[in-house]
């Protein structure tokens, strides 16, 4: 039997992203779960952010921000960037992850990210706690490292990514299908 619970948020697990955002000389990164595509054609995503953080208002100036996908080597700075605030602390320096200069935004990608989704704000809606913004992807930046030596594909499995859930960071586990395998002749 189910229980009924008050309204909340507990769509999980969640991406556990490092949206970049700034200029090339005042910049900053936070930590994101709340992203996802909302479109592929045009290719858009959106984030939610509180407008009372700092790289909020970074985006809101620029109206570009970079989607950094995250790996399990990089899990403690994805913590420590969702903690401390960039208003407090340099945390390109505190972190070490390293910031790259964007291609097609001005906003820099952080280079140990395996994909970097450089995006343009259309619109910020503000929906009580958060603003989603809504933004179409201006340009995706792979690592080559993670391709596959025989046919060049792009293989996120290498990268070893990670997720939130309901308070906690996971690596993601084994692969158990593809799409459209539930139906795939024998």
């Amino acid at each position: 039997m189910k229980q009924l619970w008050k309204p909340g948020t507990m769509i999980y697990p969640a991406p556990a992203v490092l949206v970049s955002c700034g200029t090339s000389q005042h910049n900053n990164f936070l930590t994101v779960a709340w992203t996802g595509t909302i479109c592929t054609n045009p290719a858009m995503c959106s984030i939610s952010i509180r407008p009372e953080r700092y790289s909020y208002g970074l985006i809101m100036d620029t109206m570009e921000f970079t989607i950094n996908l995250t790996t399990e080597k990089m899990a403690y700075a994805t913590d420590l960037a969702g903690v401390k605030s960039g208003r407090d602390i340099d945390k390109w320096a505190v972190t070490g992850l390293t910031p790259e200069p964007g291609v097609n935004v001005g906003c820099p990608m952080i280079g140990e990210s395996p994909l970097s989704i450089e995006c343009r704000v259309q619109e910020a809606i503000n929906l009580g706690s958060h603003d989603l913004i809504i933004a179409h992807v201006a340009g995706i930046l792979a690592d080559e490292q993670y391709f596959d030596a025989d046919t060049q594909a792009f293989d996120l499995e290498k990268a070893r990514l990670i997720a939130y859930s309901h308070g906690a960071y996971y690596s993601l586990g084994n692969k158990i299908g593809r799409f459209g395998w539930s139906v795939k002749k024998k």
